[in-house]
């Protein structure tokens, strides 16, 4: 076998242990948040696929440095099975949200999912500089939550959607909310001094994969009754193509991003690239 293919096989299999690792430090943290990760709604693929996206887009981190990431995108599904499946009422929707943003501003968590996040608030706070950048982590988990309560809003109401007013709502997603915790805790210099201009990188990626989770998860959301673009009226060729323009479009706003940080950048196209390989494949929607 030729050196570069053994070398190639080498990098795949750290990946994927790397993964492994991750998978493992994700179960104990189902088991330490009592009841907020129900056997019946999450299962071992869903800890595995998380932390393959994860690694695959940060293949040279530990998974020391992948802690938030994945521990973030792991909180933002618990966060989308209770609004989606447990909440019943607006006002309960609003009062989670709430809750949780009291949390990230220093309240004392109530309940598991408050805990959770307080837990990874205190983590993120033993990084140097998040003082400077809470108010970014702050505001973009504001903006999922309002997403999200307006999600589901649009079900209870049966709102009709335009394919432009469904993507103007890609935050309820929740995939820029765990970049940004992402890059406070372990970001270069330059990425963490221009963290405001990488989210709204991080936000076009996000639009991107919020289609890309539908298409891929469209039999189980019209089983559960949850929000879908091709539900919307919207032919798959229109989403199809959709997705083909946001990806080059987030293609272009990544590039710059390379010779300033290319870890970063990396970062953001195995973001794109990982999840449209294994979710198109695997049809399970991305978590975020």
């Amino acid at each position: 076998m030729p050196d570069h293919e053994v070398d190639e096989a080498f990098e795949l299999g750290r990946t994927c242990a790397l993964a492994a690792e991750c998978g493992r430090d994700l179960r104990r943290c189902a088991q330490m948040y009592s009841g907020l990760f129900p056997a019946t709604a999450f299962s071992a693929d869903d800890y595995s696929a998380l932390t393959l996206s994860t690694a695959f887009s940060a293949p040279w981190a530990t998974a020391a440095r992948l802690k938030v990431a994945n521990r973030a995108a792991l909180w933002v599904l618990a966060v989308d099975r209770l609004v989606d499946h447990t909440a019943t009422t607006r006002e309960q929707v609003n009062r989670l949200a709430g809750e949780c943003l009291s949390v990230a501003d220093g309240a004392v968590p109530r309940s598991a999912v408050t805990r959770f996040l307080a837990d990874l608030r205190d983590e993120l706070a033993t990084v140097k500089g998040f003082d400077d950048l809470r108010r970014l982590w702050r505001d973009q988990l504001a903006r999922m939550l309002a997403g999200m309560a307006r999600a589901w809003v649009w079900r209870d109401t049966r709102t009709v959607l335009t394919l432009d007013g469904y993507l103007d709502n890609a935050d309820s997603r929740g995939s820029c909310f765990v970049d940004v915790s992402h890059w406070i805790y372990t970001a270069d210099d330059w990425a963490k001094a221009h963290l405001e201009e990488l989210r709204a990188v991080s936000r076009q990626v996000q639009r991107y994969l919020h289609l890309l989770g539908d298409v891929a998860s469209y039999r189980k959301d019209m089983s559960w009754g949850d929000l879908n673009v091709l539900a919307l009226g919207v032919s798959r060729a229109e989403v199809t193509e959709a997705m083909a323009e946001l990806a080059r479009e987030a293609a272009a706003l990544i590039e710059p991003v390379r010779a300033r940080s290319p870890r970063t950048a990396v970062y953001l196209r195995g973001r794109l690239g990982f999840n449209a390989g294994f979710f198109g494949i695997s049809g399970r929607g991305p978590a975020c």
